[in-house]
């Protein structure tokens, strides 16, 4: 054995007394290790929402985990590139809706021997759908018209008349000068006048009135009208448009008890706080069932949807994913929850929920509040005794929750139903307060794939697809879609003032981007993105079945439906 050989012995032989020792201490460490991982919460939980309606995949792959870790909801908004209280330019803007010169006195016009009644149908929404548009049909047949019916029958079972609801004589006087209106028929022969009842086809314009209605009424000299909402063209002359503004935003006031406590409602929330939303909530079960759209509920809510579903006879079942690819499904209250986050609402910002019964109840709700926890609705801030009043009456309700979200700086729907529809039309006409509808066809795809991205993506195209669809001046081409929605023919903009603006813009070395990019009418908006004008609302197909014995269910939902026309519901889901 060589000098070398002698030393390098003992050195191996000190090596393998150590490594029983290396390994007891390394399997210790990696036994306290697993220990520790055990306890630990998993990367990310605490910003994660918990959800029964989550549309991700089993089968997570190593790269989908990585980026699915780092979809992290922030508490705050971020940063945002506008007042996410205010539409940019609202100044320019504001409702003009005065008769012109050549518009005559109704004294001038007003026949003494013709009569219009009409019966409106549906929830509170869809019924002042129907009273708008029966004085400008009135006005069109140069007819007296009696202050409208109610629907008291439908599954609201609402006994509520004109009066209970609206300031009957503000009415009457605001409209005196366009439309003669009394408050019943007169007497024909000392008995009660019973008019001729007829139906008139949906989107009726001037010509169709006076071909179908005016025959009648010179034969009849009173004539009723059934099932009136949506019986009026949405293409007239300017001045009759105008009119329609004029009795929507003016002489229909609510009565003095319902506007008393829908102000203290709006005084409660900004008690709370300078600045809330009204969040118009649509997720009941019969809508959710009539919609054919699916929420990652799995069976359990499969059998739920179809047990209700089987409630209209003639209902085909849609293709969930189809539906939800065309923008028809409502967004969930989580998804609601993260498109507002995304365009800069933080946890601080105060919420008041205008909704009927929730499917999923609490649970489904629970995503929402966890990210805004200042969650309000008039059951919360109102006592039972203050609203006693009012909830025996649905369109009672319905008019204090109107009032709210009509009050609010910022008014959110996830749906596009009447009340939506009617609040967005209103708000662009006092003033353009801020109106967020969702792009529910652009949105589908990015919370489909939420999971397998980051926040700041998700963020920057959640703002990117809203743009269009924020309640802005110009948004919404003139004309296009219903009237009640987009008044374009009431709404002026203050060009000098506008061009005054741009002028100091320039002396003061400012670059006002957003004056020459945000009037501008949105015809890059694709066909796509707009919102689904022609799909025929979920209680609309409700009435209509119920009036033919087709449907034997219930609705807790307050919103207004409306009726459908003659054609059979297979080719109304079709249009």
């Amino acid at each position: 054995m060589t000098y070398h050989q002698r030393r390098r012995y003992p050195y191996y032989n000190r090596i393998r007394r150590l490594l029983p020792l290396v390994f007891a201490v390394s399997l210790a460490l990696l036994v306290l290790f697993a220990f520790l991982s055990f306890l630990a919460p998993p990367p990310g939980d605490s910003d994660r929402l918990p959800s029964r309606f989550r549309h991700t995949s089993i089968n997570i792959g190593a790269n989908d985990a990585i980026k699915s870790a780092s979809f992290r909801v922030p508490r705050d908004g971020g940063r945002s590139d506008r007042d996410i209280w205010r539409s940019r330019n609202a100044e320019f803007f504001y409702g003009c809706s005065n008769a012109s010169s050549k518009f005559s006195n109704a004294k001038a016009v007003t026949r003494s021997d013709r009569y219009l009644a009409i019966a409106t149908s549906g929830g509170l929404n869809q019924q002042r759908t129907g009273i708008v548009d029966a004085v400008v049909a009135a006005r069109i047949l140069n007819a007296t018209l009696v202050v409208p019916k109610l629907d008291q029958k439908s599954y609201w079972k609402d006994a509520s008349d004109f009066s209970h609801i609206f300031d009957v004589d503000w009415f009457m006087s605001f409209l005196s000068e366009d439309v003669r209106i009394i408050k019943q028929l007169p007497q024909k022969g000392g008995k009660p006048w019973s008019p001729s009842r007829m139906r008139v086809p949906r989107k009726c314009n001037e010509r169709c009135y006076i071909n179908r209605v005016l025959p009648v009424l010179h034969k009849r000299h009173a004539v009723q009208l059934n099932k009136f909402d949506y019986r009026l063209s949405n293409k007239l002359s300017d001045d009759l448009q105008k009119l329609r503004c004029r009795v929507n935003y003016h002489a229909l006031k609510f009565t003095d008890p319902i506007l008393t406590m829908g102000n203290e409602l709006v005084r409660r929330m900004r008690l709370r706080s300078n600045h809330f939303i009204a969040l118009h909530l649509r997720f009941e079960p019969d809508m959710l069932a009539f919609s054919g759209c699916y929420y990652g509920g799995g069976d359990k809510e499969r059998r739920e949807l179809a047990a209700i579903r089987r409630r209209w006879k003639t209902l085909h079942i849609n293709n969930p994913d189809k539906q939800r690819r065309q923008g028809r499904c409502p967004l969930t209250p989580e998804e609601v929850g993260l498109m507002l986050r995304a365009l800069g609402y933080g946890s601080d910002v105060h919420i008041y929920v205008a909704s009927g019964e929730v499917y999923g109840g609490e649970e489904s709700l629970a995503p929402l509040k966890a990210l805004f926890p200042h969650f309000y609705s008039k059951d919360t801030i109102a006592t039972k005794e203050e609203l006693e009043p009012f909830s025996s009456f649905s369109s009672r309700m319905a008019a204090l929750d109107f009032l709210v979200c009509d009050e609010s700086d910022v008014f959110v729907t996830n749906n596009n139903g009447n009340m939506a529809k009617i609040l967005a039309g209103r708000r662009r006409y006092f003033g353009h307060k801020p109106t967020v509808r969702p792009n529910a066809k652009k949105l589908y795809r990015l919370f489909m794939n939420k999971e397998n991205t980051t926040w700041e993506e998700f963020t920057s195209r959640v703002r990117s697809f809203q743009r269009g669809f924020m309640g802005e001046p110009k948004e919404v081409r003139a004309g296009r879609g219903e009237f009640h929605e987009n008044p374009s023919t009431c709404i002026c903009e203050d060009t000098e003032a506008k061009a005054k603006a741009q002028i100091e813009s320039r002396k003061l070395g400012k670059k006002n981007k957003s004056m020459s990019k945000d009037t501008v009418t949105n015809d890059d908006q694709s066909e796509e993105d707009e919102p689904d004008w022609s799909e025929p609302d979920y209680e609309e197909e409700q009435s209509d079945l119920q009036d033919r014995g087709l449907y034997n269910g219930t609705s807790l939902d307050y919103d207004d439906p409306s009726t459908s026309d003659e054609p059979e519901l297979e080719e109304m889901l079709s249009d």
